[in-house]
């Protein structure tokens, strides 16, 4: 499927890729980086990032990944690296998942002739896993807990938020979906197995939002399993894009051969090149960039980020002077979740500009701003505190 190739090719972490099944053992952790436009052409500068970088105003901004254990059918009853790979996902708050859209690798991760297996199927079985998963750790003790909150009246969001708060679940979630279901919120005991199932399946879709990166499209018979994809699952987005083409860029990047800009349809070489190297080359741009317009890799991630997550991308300024105290323009880029408030914003930055906030500026439009002024896309926001 190339998990671990789309992994290095996103991080540029040696990590270990081969042909043969599971080859991801532990999880490796790594840092990718979403890309936005920079601020600094708004301004007429250059910028300094302290994190991530800037290529003709292109800002690239940190983000964590982790690549799992591979997955297996029946992974929820502990098959394969199941449970680890469940455990895994805990502390994942979007989802990436890499299909061979080619259908040249089975449920098994094994190699099979191109077109020959239906990703199809790969989309369904993590569906039904994560799931199941929700719904056995729901029922755990459900019988005594749904009895205590009808006898003691207490209230079923907080109560079911605390119990599954290690999967991200809030109160609003828990209220929303009791709600969208027409369940009855003072008589849990009476909710059926198909009940609990479907608020499973609710919550998941809410904690776990999946994007899927529809690797291999170099392979002819992926176009095809692509169209059908996105006509069987119309509510997700599915990405296509070639990791092995993204990551030989980057590293030809990296030697200095080329000029690229992940995310580009494009790159221009800088360096002396072999035959093999501009063959290579030559293909990855006639077969991917001129076909589909960028290898995906860099758009599966900030679909992730900007587009299931919804967040938005913030910079701390002032209306003086974009520089910190060691003289860096613009050196800090925040990805902040949806509905971030200046007052928000003002904590990220430190806890005493929080507790002591007055107010904030809009740098570009140098207009006072509020603590409760929602924040955009791309603000630059200069925070005022009386300390």
């Amino acid at each position: 499927m190339g998990k671990s190739t789309f992994f290095k090719a996103l991080t540029l972490i040696d990590v270990a890729i081969a042909a043969y099944p599971f080859t991801t053992i532990e999880p490796n952790k790594g840092i990718g980086f979403v890309r936005i436009e920079c601020v600094d052409k708004e301004f007429n500068t250059n910028c300094n990032p302290r994190f991530g970088y800037c290529i003709d105003h292109q800002r690239f901004v940190p983000v964590e990944l982790i690549d799992v254990a591979g997955l297996v059918p029946g992974a929820h009853e502990g098959k394969g690296m199941g449970n680890q790979f469940l455990d895994d996902l805990r502390q994942a708050q979007v989802l990436i998942h890499i299909i061979d859209a080619s259908g040249s690798t089975n449920e098994k991760g094994e190699i099979v002739p191109a077109g020959s297996y239906d990703p199809v199927f790969d989309v369904n079985f993590l569906e039904v896993e994560l799931d199941m998963w929700y719904l056995s750790i729901l029922k755990k003790g459900w019988e005594k807990f749904a009895r205590q909150i009808h006898q003691e009246h207490l209230d079923i969001n907080k109560a079911l938020a605390k119990q599954l708060s290690g999967l991200n679940v809030n109160e609003d979630m828990i209220k929303n979906s009791i709600k969208k279901l027409a369940l009855n919120p003072e008589m849990p005991h009476s909710w059926s197995e198909e009940d609990l199932h479907k608020l499973s399946m609710e919550l998941r879709k809410l904690t776990k939002p999946i994007v899927i990166a529809a690797n291999k499209i170099d392979i002819p018979t992926a176009e095809e399993n692509i169209k059908r994809l996105k006509e069987r699952f119309p509510n997700y987005n599915i990405v296509p894009c070639s990791a092995e083409s993204e990551l030989a860029l980057k590293e030809a990047a990296k030697a200095n051969l080329i000029k690229y800009i992940p995310g580009d349809k494009s790159f221009n070489v800088i360096g002396n090149l072999s035959d093999k190297q501009k063959n290579a080359l030559d293909y990855i741009k006639n077969n991917i960039l001129d076909k589909y317009g960028s290898t995906g890799a860099q758009q599966v991630l900030n679909t992730a980020v900007f587009e299931l997550l919804k967040y938005i991308s913030v910079f701390p300024g002032g209306v003086s002077k974009l520089e910190d105290q060691h003289g860096n323009r613009l050196p800090d880029c925040f990805l902040m979740p949806p509905n971030t408030t200046a007052l928000d914003f003002a904590y990220k930055l430190h806890t005493d500009l929080g507790q002591n906030f007055i107010s904030a500026i809009d740098v570009k439009t140098k207009r006072r701003i509020g603590k409760e002024h929602l924040l955009k896309h791309r603000d630059v926001v200069e925070i005022i505190s009386g300390k």
